[in-house]
């Protein structure tokens, strides 16, 4: 099996990456992953501390086969950080893990992204593989596929990122030319056209929601663990747009999940399990919060505090 280069995400929390970054390397693969990881520059002075201290502790990590810092003079964000870290990985490499700063990653996630990525590595139709799961109230399968990418703990191929599109105009414009809104929509249990909207008006900076797109609009599918690998512990208010919350946490599975060759076609109880999951949320009253928080779930930009 040969082992995915890693791509860490990071701005001004030394704690996050610190427990992101040790979780990593509790992975028994981590001693042969080349690890990179990518700090951003600060927004102004009042930055400058916390920006210093994560640089300082990323170039201290140990356990990795090769370890390469990339410090940005400026303050990109985290979607131009994210698209250019990306690409130039997965340009050298061909294949990429993604790991932001607020996962904690199960000692089975390497395990597992490395065995997808080799598995489904000539499968046009296969985008990506996600290493997180919403904690549905429904059993689903070992793995399965949803239509489209994901954001939380990912990796992807050079075949399938050229695929990317930035331009969120040209994406709703197809959505709507094809009919896909209410699909896209998980049948209108979240509003992803709508985070695509607010991109392209200037209100949001959304990576994760055109590569979301970018992948719905080809026609190719994410693979998932039915059991979670990865959790999130960015609601913690510590990012931009994240207010605390315990919506998405989930227990690690307790084993491996195993990788075999599954159908390559979205499965239709778990797309189910998550419309009810986002439905359960619900948009009104004392809920109201939580469903804006579940659209933080395909922002992409949570770790950027």
């Amino acid at each position: 099996m040969s082992l995915a280069p890693v791509a860490v995400f990071a701005y001004r929390r030394p704690e996050h990456l610190l427990r992101a970054v040790s979780s990593l390397a509790a992975n028994p693969q981590a001693a042969t992953t080349d690890l990179h990881l990518f700090c951003d520059g600060p927004k102004g002075p009042g930055d400058e501390v916390e920006v210093q201290a994560v640089r300082e502790l990323a170039r201290g990590f140990k356990g990795f086969r090769s370890l390469t810092v990339v410090e940005s003079p400026r303050n990109r964000g985290l979607a131009e950080s994210i698209i250019a870290g990306v690409t130039q990985v997965v340009e050298a490499h061909g294949r990429v893990i993604v790991v932001e700063d607020d996962l904690v990653l199960s000692p089975h996630f390497l395990a597992f992204m490395n065995q997808a990525l080799d598995c489904y590595a000539d499968d046009a139709r296969v985008a990506s593989v996600h290493g997180y799961v919403l904690p549905v109230r429904s059993p689903l399968p070992e793995t399965f596929f949803l239509k489209g990418a994901d954001c939380w703990g990912w990796a992807t191929w050079r075949r399938a990122w050229r695929h990317f599109n930035p331009d969120a105009a040209a994406l709703l414009k197809q959505l709507r030319e094809r009919g896909l809104e209410h699909e896209f929509d998980f049948d209108g249990a979240i509003s992803y056209t709508g985070m695509l909207e607010n991109h392209r008006r200037g209100k949001l900076d959304s990576w994760a929601i055109r590569w979301h797109a970018s992948c719905y609009l080809a026609e190719m599918l994410t693979l998932y663990p039915g059991r979670s690998l990865v959790r999130n512990m960015g609601f913690d208010a510590s990012g931009v747009h994240c207010e605390t919350s315990n919506v998405f946490d989930v227990e690690f599975a307790g084993s491996p999940v195993k990788v075999d060759r599954v159908a390559i076609e979205p499965s239709p109880a778990a797309r189910a399990a998550y419309i009810d999951f986002f439905r359960s949320l619900g948009p009104r009253g004392f809920v109201r919060r939580a469903w804006r928080r579940a659209a933080q779930w395909m922002r992409g930009d949570h770790a950027q505090a």
